[in-house]
């Protein structure tokens, strides 16, 4: 079959090609620049938990040394310290904030030579035509020619030709918020903490007192973002420095300290939805499909989270033929969950944004406010937190063994260890994104001993036998305990890390109906799949 051609050659496109190679799935990237990105230190992203990990999985590269855990948060108003967070990896993980550059770079090398994907430079998406059997792109520039593919995405960014060309609308709100931004090496008095800053005291009035966030990068290197009130006034470099010098003497009571200003620029955050994700065999991800970042939320992290959900669902069209349903599954899911975060935002703004009024003078408001920025900056809460696809039409209905576990249906699964299948203990996450579906038997005291003492054992091989028989390929863990389930609890999760179901012991054909359930379905008559166990 044609591999899928993926048109942008940004953190999205490069993330679902190294997906697809993972899922032994073949692509073209279509990359509108010579191949290499301009090291840009004021533009950053901030990682949450889970794109982390996927990032870290898909590239091997350690984030921490490419980019900064962050050791802390804290949020200041005026000069009071609202807020303090001190990070660790069991109660509250640590975002990574890392340059974007970094980040494709890493990317980058990962696929450099990648038997599987295709970096095509200088090729520059013109036309693109479609039928039932695949699509075809037409490319212009220095090596401008046509790829044939078996489906297109779009992950060309907000001014998306692919979703031009299918004629997507993208309606939404244009100037959100504007930031000025300077990167910059000097010394503030929070190592390795990321601060956000309300009202400072050296600036007592005027439409800018705003706010001004620092975020700490590698070798003393620190992002810092004010806030702009609302229009179009230039942001002169004369203004930038002033700002600068400012800041810093405020942070360093009335001194301004040495600092090696690096980079400058403005980001301007914009809300838009399109109204499909999905038009035949092609696709749209990233910021072709939304824009969202006000309030500290990272519109990146949701981006990788369309590439991590598409990624499985192509890999099993391309290699069993498609599912209808399970392919609309993409938009369904994504879509709902970026609009959830843009319906926050967009309830938010005017009170956090609005200024004055009775708002101001309602006790306990002040932290209320603190509380929801905090959930935006740090990914959590209705601005920020990992999309739960509860809501699903892939979610399993009426199965008589479910059980609740710590872990929501639909939401992503605890990074428990596990034991593979060849007696290693692993991370459950990286079993995660290899096409298949995972299968986790809660058994107590088998970590204690050898695989091969307990795998013939108890209720193991009736549980391989149903795993065998479920109408897609599946790979049987062990866990000793997982957060809320109790001994024999089996947990099926799909290729993406959520939770499809809990089933209290072994039970063939509930497990079966939720397999099939998760794949959109029964398969087409003409698709070979086992038969659902009695």
């Amino acid at each position: 079959m044609d591999p899928v051609i993926i048109a942008g050659a940004g953190p999205v496109g490069l993330t679902l090609a190294l997906a697809l190679a993972r899922q032994e799935v073949p692509s073209v990237v279509l990359d509108e620049g010579p191949g290499k990105d301009e090291a840009r230190l004021a533009r950053t992203v901030v990682l949450r938990e889970d794109t982390a990990a996927l990032l870290q999985r898909l590239t091997g590269v350690p984030l921490d040394e490419a980019g900064l855990r962050w050791a802390g948060w804290r949020s200041m108003r005026r000069k009071q310290v609202m807020r303090e967070i001190a990070f660790d990896d069991d109660t509250e993980p640590a975002p990574v904030h890392i340059a974007q550059h970094v980040l494709t770079g890493a990317l980058r090398d990962a696929l450099a030579g990648h038997r599987l994907v295709e970096i095509a430079t200088d090729s520059r998406l013109d036309a693109v035509e479609q039928e039932p059997s695949g699509v075809t792109a037409h490319t212009r520039g220095p090596n401008g020619t046509w790829w044939r593919g078996s489906f297109l995405v779009g992950c060309d960014g907000p001014r998306s030709t692919v979703r031009k060309l299918a004629d997507i609308r993208f309606p939404g709100r244009t100037a959100v918020e504007r930031y000025a931004v300077a990167a910059l090496r000097t010394e503030l008095p929070w190592d390795g903490e990321a601060v956000l800053h309300r009202l400072p005291p050296w600036r007592t009035s005027g439409p800018t007192a705003g706010e001004v966030t620092a975020q700490p990068l590698p070798d003393g290197v620190w992002r810092l973002d004010w806030l702009l009130p609302p229009g179009k006034d230039l942001v002169t470099p004369e203004m930038l420095v002033a700002r600068i010098r400012e800041t810093l003497a405020g942070w360093h009571a009335g001194a301004t300290p040495p600092y090696d200003l690096l980079d400058t620029g403005v980001h301007t955050v914009h809300h838009r939805l399109a109204r499909r994700w999905r038009s035949g065999r092609v696709f749209l991800a990233g910021d072709a499909a939304h824009l969202l970042g006000a309030l500290g939320t990272q519109g990146l992290d949701e981006g990788l989270r369309d590439a991590d959900n598409l990624a499985w669902k192509l890999a099993l069209a391309w290699h069993h033929g498609p599912r209808e349903a399970l392919l609309d599954s993409y938009q369904t899911e994504r879509r709902a969950a970026v609009a959830a975060r843009l319906r926050a935002a967009d309830q938010v703004l005017p009170l956090l944004r609005g200024g004055g009024g009775l708002r101001s003078y309602v006790p306990g408001a002040t932290r209320g406010h603190d509380a929801l920025l905090t959930d935006g900056h740090l990914g959590r809460g209705p601005l920020g937190e990992t999309a739960d696809y509860s809501g699903s039409p892939l979610a399993p209905r009426h199965l008589e063994a479910a059980v609740p576990v710590a872990t929501a249906p639909g939401a992503q699964v605890a990074d428990v260890l596990v034991t593979a299948e060849d007696g290693s203990f692993v991370p459950l996450r990286d079993r995660l994104g290899r096409g298949a579906l995972l299968v986790v038997l809660i058994a107590p005291g088998t970590g204690v001993w050898e695989r091969k003492h307990w795998v013939t054992a108890g209720i193991m091989p009736r549980l391989a036998a149903a795993v065998t028989a479920l109408p897609h390929p599946a790979e049987l863990l062990v866990a000793e305990e997982y957060p809320g389930a109790a001994a024999h609890t089996v947990l099926l999760v799909r290729p993406d890390g959520h939770l499809v179901t809990a089933l209290s012991g072994v039970r063939p054909a509930d497990l079966y109906a939720a397999a099939e359930a998760t794949l959109g379905g029964p398969a087409r008559a003409e698709a070979t799949a086992g038969s659902a166990p009695k």
